[in-house]
């Protein structure tokens, strides 16, 4: 994934009286990471929504709520614009990666835990390279 913006660092947006400070990037797709201090006691659902929605993202945007580790590890949960929460989202694990090292949060190089599974990500020279474990998750049938 390549950074195709500028990056907003460490922007104020009040939710529901609550200030949260957020890291907007793109990764080819708009992203708001949001680093807390507990991912277990967020309402995902409702503060994903607000922030998605939010009239400061004039095409709406992808969420990330991240919980530092240490330098080099975070957990992350992720509310995708139109979706809502996922198991895992590869653009989002990269705008993680990018906004904790330019906010210096991070190393460049980080474990990322996502409830669908861990990847390795590093960002370098502009570009994040992401490596994760490929899983069979279902098969199907699709009448055309």
């Amino acid at each position: 994934t390549t950074i195709n913006k500028n990056p907003i660092i460490d922007e104020a947006i009040k939710i529901n009286g609550k200030e949260y400070l957020f890291t907007a990037v793109s990764m080819g797709n708009p992203h708001a990471v949001i680093f807390i201090k507990d991912l277990e006691n967020i309402d995902i659902s409702t503060i994903g929504k607000l922030i998605e929605n939010n009239s400061i993202f004039p095409n709406r945007t992808n969420v990330e709520f991240v919980e530092i580790i240490n330098r080099s590890e975070v957990k992350q949960r992720t509310w995708e614009r139109g979706s809502g929460e996922t198991l895992a989202c590869g653009t989002g694990a990269s705008a993680v990666c990018v906004a904790g090292f330019i906010s210096k949060r991070t190393e460049s190089k980080i474990l990322n835990h996502l409830l669908g599974g861990d990847l390795i990500l590093e960002y370098r020279d502009g570009k994040v390279f992401m490596r994760g474990e490929a899983k069979y998750s279902f098969d199907g049938k699709v009448k055309l």
